[in-house]
């Protein structure tokens, strides 16, 4: 799938939330939106689903199944939960048998069964998310696209969330998705894509080679400053890093030659590459796992 010269604004007259963007999505990979609040992601996202049309550019290789979870998703809705969901396999093309089975299924996995029969609008905020989750994955979508859908779900429906993102990966189907967590999968996207300005870039890859992370710079806007990022040099004898570590940082092995290096026997050291505002909480996170910080850089930033 791609998205050529996308551009979006509201109405005819409103202003550009999007420009330019081009985006490469391949089938089977995780994609990761990231950018501060109100930079554009619901719309890119939106866009990616085709629940918005592009206002210019245009998006080919649109997978026919394609599944969405929007970011405030509507429960005044004159169904009970199994009932809608049932109602959302039929529009999926799933037949209705089917879909009652599945239904039940996925309102099991995500501990929401007792509360099929109840109306929607009657449904907690949490449930209701639960119910929203589960129509995206009924009919096994060859793209799903996810705007903060853990938000609101307990911590074994988000655990069962990432399951089932790993699951849609594996069946070969491409996932883009949004969360305000930087924990959230860290380290298994394909790719991860900043919005920022109208505009989209490739933030961080991963080589279909090598499977190592690449960094893109990012671009120097005009009257910008490049975006700042810190790099922590740490060691933790024998040990693997924490899992999911606050701001996916960039791993790599320590020249002899790296600040902090200077009279340090035993395992080698490890760089991590973070942008700036993840800093403090990657800090936190070393330091709370007995990880030794041996320095601390930047560019384009003071710590």
């Amino acid at each position: 799938m791609r998205l050529e010269r996308v551009g979006r604004r509201h109405g005819l007259r409103g202003p550009w939330v999007l420009r330019e963007v081009g985006l490469d999505l391949p089938a089977g990979t995780l994609v990761r939106i990231a950018g501060t609040n109100g930079t554009g992601k619901s719309t890119l996202l939106r866009v990616v689903a085709g629940v918005d049309a592009p206002t210019e550019g245009r998006v080919t290789g649109r997978p026919p199944r394609t599944a969405y979870v929007p970011e405030r998703f509507p429960v005044a809705l004159p169904f009970t939960a199994v009932d809608y969901l049932v109602h959302l396999g039929r529009v999926q093309g799933l037949g209705r048998s089917t879909a009652r089975v599945r239904a039940g299924e996925w309102l099991e996995r995500f501990g929401a069964a007792e509360h099929a029969r109840t109306e929607m609008a009657a449904l907690s905020k949490g449930t209701s998310q639960k119910v929203a989750v589960a129509q995206a994955l009924l009919a096994d979508p060859d793209l799903l696209v996810l705007d903060e859908a853990w938000t609101g779900l307990d911590t074994g429906a988000r655990a069962e969330l990432d399951a089932a993102v790993r699951e849609r990966r594996s069946a070969g189907a491409m996932v883009v998705f949004v969360d305000h967590d930087p924990r959230r999968l860290a380290g298994e996207p394909d790719a991860v894509h900043e919005v920022g300005s109208g505009r989209v870039r490739e933030a961080r890859a991963r080589s279909a080679d090598t499977g190592r992370w690449r960094e893109a710079p990012a671009p120097a806007l005009p009257g910008s400053e490049p975006a700042p990022r810190v790099r922590i040099t740490v060691s933790g004898g024998h040990r693997p890093l924490p899992a999911g570590l606050p701001g996916d940082p960039v791993t790599a092995p320590a020249p002899a030659s790296a600040p902090g290096s200077e009279g340090v026997d035993g395992p080698a050291l490890t760089v991590l590459t973070v942008d700036a505002r993840h800093s403090d909480a990657l800090l936190a996170a070393l330091l709370a796992a007995s990880w030794h910080i041996h320095h601390l850089g930047s560019e384009g930033v003071r710590v």
